[in-house]
């Protein structure tokens, strides 16, 4: 598992580790079981505070990715489908937040969006039937 902080992301670093070490269970990176590197060695490799990764474990168990076991270590929790739609639904909302920006930057409407939706969605079916 890489992790990659920036201090000018504006994003937490904890933020930062949550959302990457999320991204690697929900893509099948890391799978069911995988043990993740101990707090202290995370903290090590990446040159930041134990609080930081701690904070970090300790939201992705609260949310359902990991489990902590104390001298044992954090290791990847089976997913849930539930919380997989609801991550990937989150994703979507950010994704479509950031196009309805640039759309009203670049002075599109609502029906202006829905044809550019559709014209995606077609050419989407048009490969899967390729």
């Amino acid at each position: 598992m890489r992790v990659v902080l920036s201090n000018k992301a504006g994003v937490p670093l904890y933020q930062q580790i949550k959302e990457q070490v999320m991204a690697a269970i929900l893509s099948g990176e890391l799978a069911e079981g995988t043990a993740l590197p101990s707090v202290r060695t995370l903290a090590r490799d990446l040159r930041i505070s134990v609080i930081t990764t701690t904070r970090a474990y300790t939201e992705l168990a609260t949310e359902g990715f990991i489990a902590t076991v104390p001298g044992k270590g954090a290791y990847v929790l089976p997913l849930d489908s539930a919380l997989v739609r609801e991550q990937l639904l989150r994703q979507v909302e950010d994704g479509l937040q950031t196009a309805l920006d640039a759309a009203r930057r670049a002075g599109l409407d609502r029906d202006d969006l829905i044809r550019v939706l559709d014209g995606l969605m077609h050419a989407e079916q048009q490969d899967a039937i390729r």
